[in-house]
Parts: structure tokens; sequence; C-alpha cells
């Protein structure tokens, strides 16, 4: 059994990190953080209402080491690498939902987020928390740079594409679009339901935090210094899920059946990539730490469609399998 603290607990993507290991077999939430909020955890999220006898406290590291082995942080950026360093040496293992270990330097930080990163020398050198790409790196470590949602949805589709030379690095648009949840719970004026219901929008465009991140993988991949990524992201009136639509340009003739058995050969022992005929809907993943992919070859462009749960395998789905992957659990623990 292995204790749990999470801290910034009072999130959409803390509670559904909560219900997964609500069901897990081999872990124990012992602590629950907030800088604000101390009610119990039941009133803060009612949906927990008799299944958890916690309450959130604003916690000293010391204090969270002392409860657990394991600390999900989904606190938000900086805040996190702020407290990062002394969990680890206090012995704790660290999933981190925020993007502060995400990005390999911190000039590219810092252009981004425009703030001073906290804790510039382990970037770079932490793991990016996505499985089916990296499971080699996660096995071992203690600190892990939990995956953002959109990047999980463009990068898992075009790596595989991008590994064996099938498309240009340089040419690559990606079109996704988001339910509210990924906006957090906290209330703004752009995610109220008067202002997003029965409406699309773009936002974000060519500046969005997530584009560094989609950019670095893909690099890294296929060992380009400068590839060259528009991502354009978008709302939508659902609470949740992502589409994302990308638009490569392949190095040569190749047909539909040509990209997909690149797809498959990928994550054929990937349980929770499905690569599939059909063009994927968000509805076909709410709720699970699946990943749809298909892909079609329109005139000169391969065109990629993607759907995923932006709050599971988007965010704390993929928090539990790193966990899994730390403690020596299967990898599927309380995710099936």
């Amino acid at each position: 059994m292995t204790t749990i603290a999470i801290l910034g607990a009072t999130g959409y993507t803390a509670l559904e990190l909560i219900k997964i290991l609500l069901r897990h077999p081999n872990a124990e939430i012992t602590a629950l953080t907030s800088r604000e909020d101390t009610r119990p955890a039941g009133q803060v999220h009612q949906s927990l209402s008799g299944r958890l006898n916690l309450s959130l406290e604003n916690l000293t590291p010391g204090e969270i080491a002392s409860r657990a082995e394991c600390v999900f942080s989904c606190l938000p950026h900086t805040a996190s690498a702020q407290i990062v360093p002394e969990l680890l040496q206090y012995g704790c293992k660290v999933v981190d939902f925020s993007a502060d270990y995400r990005l390999d330097s911190a000039e590219s930080f810092e252009k981004w987020y425009e703030v001073e990163h906290p804790d510039p020398q382990r970037l770079g050198k932490v793991p990016y928390g996505l499985p089916e790409l990296f499971r080699k790196d996660i096995i071992g470590t203690d600190l892990i740079a939990n995956p953002g949602c959109y990047p999980t949805s463009a990068i898992l589709p075009l790596v595989p594409l991008l590994e064996v030379g099938l498309i240009e690095p340089n040419d690559i648009i990606i079109d996704s679009k988001s339910g509210v949840s990924g906006a957090g719970r906290k209330p703004k004026l752009g995610t109220l339901y008067t202002e997003c219901n029965e409406s699309i929008s773009a936002y974000g465009v060519g500046t969005h935090r997530h584009t560094p991140e989609i950019a670095q993988i893909i690099a890294r991949s296929c060992k380009t210094q400068m590839p060259q990524v528009i991502f354009t992201p978008h709302l939508t009136p659902m609470d949740r899920g992502i589409l994302t639509t990308a638009y490569s340009k392949p190095v040569k003739n190749v047909s539909k059946d040509d990209v997909l058995d690149v797809l498959r050969k990928k994550y054929e022992n990937e349980y929770f990539v499905k690569v599939v005929e059909y063009l994927p809907a968000t509805k076909d993943v709410s709720g699970t730490n699946f990943v749809h992919i298909t892909a079609r070859v329109v005139g000169s462009r391969i065109i990629t469609v993607s759907a995923i749960d932006n709050l599971i395998k988007g965010a704390s789905g993929a928090a539990v399998q790193n966990f899994n992957l730390l403690f020596g659990y299967a990898e599927t623990t309380a995710l099936v």
C-alpha cells in the first residue's frame, strides 16, 4: 500500500484523481491540501460525500512528507516548483501536473510563462510522463512531469509518423477543440455558462503555452532543432473531452492504410491507445483513459484525428499510469 498526498485538491483534475485512487487497491490517500479551503473533502467535492474521510489542510512540505510516499501536485505553475525540491529532499516521489518541469530550459519557460522559474536546474532532466513514449525514463525516477492535455492529444498521433520520417517536421498544423473543464474550476468570464454556451471560439492563437511542449517532443522524435508547429486551441460548449485534428505534409506519396499501419505498429502493445478506422468523437473516450486515433490522406496532406478525455488521459489518468510505473504496479491498475 502506497500513501498519497494530493496538493491543490480543489480542482477538477484533483477530483478525477481522487476518484481513480479510491478504487486503486494499492493506494491510500492520506492528505489533501489547499492554501485557502479547509473544508471536508465531501463539502469541496460533493460527489465524494461519504467516500473520503479527510479535510483539506494547509500543510508544510515536512508535514506532507510525514504522511505520504507519493505526492501528486495539482498546484498552479511555479507554485509546484516552489515545493517540489523540498518534497524530493524528504524522499517523496512526485507526479507534477503543472508545466513547471515539462520544458527543457528556463529560457523557454520564462518566454512562454513570463515568470522566472523557481527550480531551473532540474529542467531538461525530468522525464516527460507519457508512458507510451517514455516508459523507460519514467521507471525508477522520483519526479515526473505529467503532460498537458492538448499535447497528449497532438503528440501521440504525430510522433510515430515523425519517427519513421513519414512527414515533414517543419510544416505541422494542429487544431484542437476542448471542453470547458480544461480551463479549470476557478470562475472566469470566458467560461461562464452564458459566455460559452451555444458558441465555439479560438483562443491563444500563436501564443498558447502548450505550443513549446508539443514542439519539444516533436523535436526529440525527429531530431530537429526548430520544428515549425502551428497550434490553435478552441473552447467548445461541452464539459470534457479534446478532439485534435493535425495536418502534416508527407515526404512521399502515401495512402491512408500506409499511415494507419505506422500508427498500429507503434501502438500495437499499448493498452490505452486504439488506432481505429472510424473518425473518433470525444464521447467515444469520455470518462476513460483511452486515446482513439485515426488518419486520412487528403490531397497533399496527412490528416490525423485523435480524441481523449482531457481530465483523465489528459491529466489524472496519465498521472495514475505514471504512479503505477513508479511503484511497480500493473500500469492499467484502477484505470480499466
